[in-house]
């Protein structure tokens, strides 16, 4: 297959890029507590969120202290942000939103995600960093990375002919891929990587009867597949762009949408329900499904990551 020329400019400056910091000519700033990056090698869609999520339920478990930092996608304010869980999207982000909504532990977005962790550190001490979205912000050094990956990336392409930021060889970089719907080692440069596997489903409750589907996600048909999976057979469908902030219009449509196909109410994502701020009651019935995410052997993935860190910054 013959590489697109865009794709191919596109993949020589992120190659150099790397080259620049894999070579030290380009430094990783590091923060006084060790950061724990999680991200990906695609453009949306691979569960960055219900991951790092999950990693803190399972780091609170343990009594770890950490904090979460983020670019905060999609906001319209700038710089340095501790982000309230009580706020709106348009203020941090809906990740970062739902992030401490369900974490109850302090978010911090930025541009400049080093510039985020200085401001938690000085707020909360030098405790863990959950660094959200991070494989690609080689800015601010990290002292374990954890790329997700699925079976569309070990077949697509680098942007902007496919979805892939970099190359499939960055994985190289990672110290645990975590193999995400059914993605098979064997389709990825991952020798001597910890191979870790998830689970991943959603929880329907009190979903009304007759629902009409909305939601503005990277993959709106896999929440579709996954609710049909469930017994939920939607009656119309509404899909809106990633990190869609809903407007008065919108919740008018899908009022007028409703009242077209006989519906009873709506189901949409956790993001949705962040994205949709003051226009939530207006859907109402409304059921919001969360996503479930499980670690196989967690207890050992956890422990052998937090090991591996503290030998490496006793090392360093």
């Amino acid at each position: 297959m013959s590489l697109h020329p865009l794709a191919a400019a596109y993949g020589a400056v992120v190659g150099a890029r790397n080259t620049l910091y894999d070579r030290r000519w380009l430094r990783a700033r590091p923060l006084h507590g060790p950061v724990i990056s999680v991200g990906n090698v695609s453009a949306g869609g691979s569960g960055k969120t219900p991951f790092v999520i999950l990693l803190g339920e399972l780091l609170k478990k343990r009594g770890v202290a950490f904090d979460v930092l983020s670019r905060g996608y999609g906001r319209e304010t700038r710089g340095v942000l501790q982000v309230d869980p009580g706020g709106l999207a348009r203020e941090f982000g809906d990740e970062p939103l739902l992030i401490a909504r369900r974490l109850q532990t302090p978010v911090v977005v930025a541009e400049d995600r080093y510039a985020a962790g200085q401001l938690a550190e000085a707020k909360y001490g030098a405790r863990i960093h959950l660094l959200d979205d991070g494989f690609q912000h080689r800015g601010l050094a990290r002292d374990f990375d954890i790329v997700l990956v699925t079976p569309e990336d070990a077949r697509d392409r680098l942007l902007p002919a496919g979805r892939l930021r970099e190359s499939l060889q960055a994985l190289r970089r990672a110290d645990a891929v975590v193999l995400m719907s059914g993605a098979e080692a064997k389709s990825f440069p991952v020798a001597n990587k910890m191979l870790w596997r998830v689970r991943r489903g959603i929880v329907p409750e009190k979903v009304p009867p007759r629902p009409i589907l909305f939601c503005g996600i990277a993959r709106p048909q896999s929440f579709l597949l996954q609710l049909r999976s469930a017994g939920i057979v939607p009656v119309a469908e509404a899909f809106f762009r990633d990190h869609h902030a809903y407007t008065e219009k919108d919740i008018r449509d899908l009022l007028d949408l409703r009242q077209r196909s006989d519906g009873h109410g709506f189901v949409t994502t956790e993001k949705d329900a962040v994205n949709l701020g003051q226009y939530f009651e207006a859907l109402a019935p409304l059921a919001v499904v969360p996503v479930k995410m499980e670690l196989a052997d967690a207890d050992n993935a956890v422990d052998t990551m937090l090991r591996l860190i503290e030998e490496r910054r006793q090392r360093s």
